[in-house]
């Protein structure tokens, strides 16, 4: 997997326009998944700019990344938060859920200062008004074959989800582990606010069944969805995406309501030029 930091150097992630998503005939029958973008995908990684963006390309939201070392998680501060919210009013794009993306250079795992960043976070949600935070665990904070690593995450978790809980939050973890490991992570928290967020495409590049893993972890413990290719457009990768969106509409899930595109966009290729042809890709799916 090409990591978010050359993703944003490349500026070559993509998000596409809104597509709305046909569920069958279940419990969320007359519900719809909306389509966003991760921010540093269109190249505007935790930059109001990335509104403007979206909408030129036709999106209904963006994934903020709360910020970076070097801005001190620049979102965590109101005037800060003022901004992404003007920015969203003013472009008509909505601000989909937010992401601690600098996680996979700063573990949270074992680093003290991402501690008062996961906590933090949970009130930057509730003041941009959406419901789920991506908790990257890649690269520094890759928890595979790190049982240490895993037990200090669980503890951690423990102690911050109360409040998640009390604000109506939900922490999502993205990572290479597969669907029993998620589980057995989420059992020792015990907290329902406590979910996966849930990567196709990383997935399958840990050597997991993607559907497979999908089903194993059901709609009810996927908080939202990451649709990617990496280095190609969507259809013309590796993966089977028109079985995928099967499995997704044969469960029903919905999670948060958003499903938010990171990647393809082939090597050399313009960025917009590719969302387009993946909007018109996915169309074709429902």
């Amino acid at each position: 997997m090409q990591s978010r930091r050359q993703f944003i150097r490349q500026s070559g992630m993509i998000s596409f326009a809104p597509l709305l998503m046909k569920i069958p005939a279940c419990a969320n029958a007359g519900k719809r998944m909306s389509i966003g973008a991760c921010d540093w995908s269109i190249g505007k990684s935790s930059d109001p700019a990335a509104f403007a963006v979206a909408k030129e390309i036709g999106l209904e939201g963006i994934m903020v990344n709360l910020g970076s070392v070097a801005n001190d998680m620049h979102l965590r501060q109101p005037a800060v938060q003022k901004k992404f919210l003007q920015a969203s009013k003013d472009s008509g794009v909505k601000i989909s859920s937010l992401a601690i993306a600098e996680l996979n250079d700063v573990p949270y795992k074992s680093d003290p200062r991402t501690i008062e960043w996961v906590h933090d976070s949970i009130d930057v949600a509730k003041a941009l008004g959406v419901n789920v935070i991506l908790m990257a665990f890649f690269y520094n904070n890759d928890l595979r074959n790190d049982n240490a690593g895993k037990a200090e995450v669980v503890r951690r978790l423990k102690e911050v989800m109360p409040h998640a809980e009390k604000n109506g939050i939900t922490l999502g973890i993205e990572s290479y582990l597969d669907a029993r490991e998620h589980i057995e992570i989420m059992d020792k928290v015990g907290s329902k606010n406590l979910k996966v967020y849930y990567d196709f495409r990383n997935t399958a590049d840990a050597g997991h069944d993607t559907i497979k893993e999908f089903k194993t972890l059901g709609p009810d413990r996927i908080c939202e969805l990451h649709i990617k290719e990496n280095g190609f457009l969507l259809g013309k990768g590796t993966l089977d995406w028109k079985a995928i969106f099967q499995a997704i509409h044969e469960t029903g899930y919905i999670g948060d309501g958003w499903a938010q595109i990171e990647g393809a966009v082939p090597d050399g290729a313009e960025m917009l030029t590719s969302y387009k042809q993946n909007l018109a890709y996915l169309k074709s799916l429902t």
